[in-house]
């Protein structure tokens, strides 16, 4: 039996397959390659397609008989989502529901699935909880907000369980140099300090400077690739101990501002970071910073890196032995 991680070639897709994999799992890699890389899931199987096939779906939960769905497919832009809804709607729930018709057709009772704080909005209260309202304030965290919601459903109808890990901001690479970041465009904050850091672009934006935070600019909780990867494992052995549908935060429970991780990334690599204040981007929350209480009590999980330094650390190790990213 084996997990099906679709799109399994992906930052934070890759990082999961690979360690499921080192910790005895039989994994596969479903992945179209649009936004992946093949290279990030090297000796690992893969099937090359598009979720939205369900045949291909079918087919590959039946040749490798999976027992279970790790879900990393969606797109995932604020700003494209908000240009081109139709987009994330057709993809993020319309092909994402052609995932569980396969599901149920084929018997598999397990997904973890890849969702975000993003469909929690405005915060009201920070650190915040699971119980927090969910008022999304773009396209993007209503499809993940959306899927939450018919997971709950499907749990109700059919029996398919589910656990929604609501990621704050995914950031790292392996400790060992093996995979990293590679977006094109680039657009997480921590690759592009290190870029700016590296010389390979002139300047880092930070957008506002008179926020309300301790240093005017935006707050947000940072969480190790590997701590990732750990929680949906864990999510994985608690489904399959019984547990029901549900969801967990995913962070640090601790935020840092646009200039501390500046700071921290001229302090890693000793290079100085041009950063030139912008105006601030509209539907950008002040702080965002995860109640983690729920998962580490349930799950038993716990970050293993979760000092800043060391996630920058880790991130520019790899983002300088790979100047063009996987292509090098």
């Amino acid at each position: 039996m084996a997990v099906l991680v679709i799109g399994g070639a992906g930052y934070i897709g890759s990082h999961t397959a690979h360690i499921l994999k080192e910790r005895g799992e039989d994994v596969v890699v479903f992945d179209s390659m649009e936004l992946g890389h093949r290279e990030a899931v090297a000796g690992l199987p893969v099937v090359d397609a598009n979720y939205a096939d369900k045949a291909a779906l079918v087919g590959a939960i039946k040749d490798y008989e999976i027992n279970a769905v790790m879900h990393f497919g969606a797109y995932a832009s604020v700003g494209d989502s908000v240009r081109d809804p139709a987009k994330y709607y057709e993809n993020n729930i319309g092909s994402g529901l052609v995932i569980l018709r396969a599901m149920l057709d084929t018997g598999v009772k397990h997904m973890i699935f890849s969702s975000s704080a993003a469909t929690y909005g405005e915060p009201q209260v920070i650190p915040i909880p699971e119980d927090h309202p969910q008022k999304t304030t773009n396209p993007y965290g209503e499809t993940k907000l959306m899927y939450e919601r018919i997971l709950r459903d499907y749990d109700h109808a059919f029996g398919l369980k589910s656990v929604s890990l609501r990621y704050f901001n995914a950031a790292g690479a392996d400790p060992e140099g093996r995979f990293g970041e590679d977006h094109s465009p680039e657009q997480h904050l921590i690759p592009l300090v290190i870029d700016a850091a590296l010389g390979r672009r002139e300047s880092i934006q930070v957008f506002g400077t008179d926020w309300d935070t301790r240093d005017g600019t935006c707050l947000r909780d940072f969480v190790h690739i590997v701590d990732l990867a750990d929680a949906h494992i864990r999510a994985l052995e608690y489904l399959r101990g019984g547990g029901h549908t549900t969801a967990y935060n995913l962070g640090n429970g601790q935020g840092h501002t646009v200039k501390e991780v500046i700071t921290a990334v001229e302090k890693v690599t000793g290079r100085k970071v041009n950063a030139v204040a912008a105006p601030r981007r509209p539907g950008d929350p002040a702080r965002l910073v995860a109640s983690c209480g729920r998962i580490i009590a349930e799950l038993g999980w716990k970050p293993q890196y979760p000092e800043i330094e060391t996630i920058i650390e880790h991130a520019y190790r790899w983002r300088e032995a790979h100047p063009n990213g996987y292509r090098s």
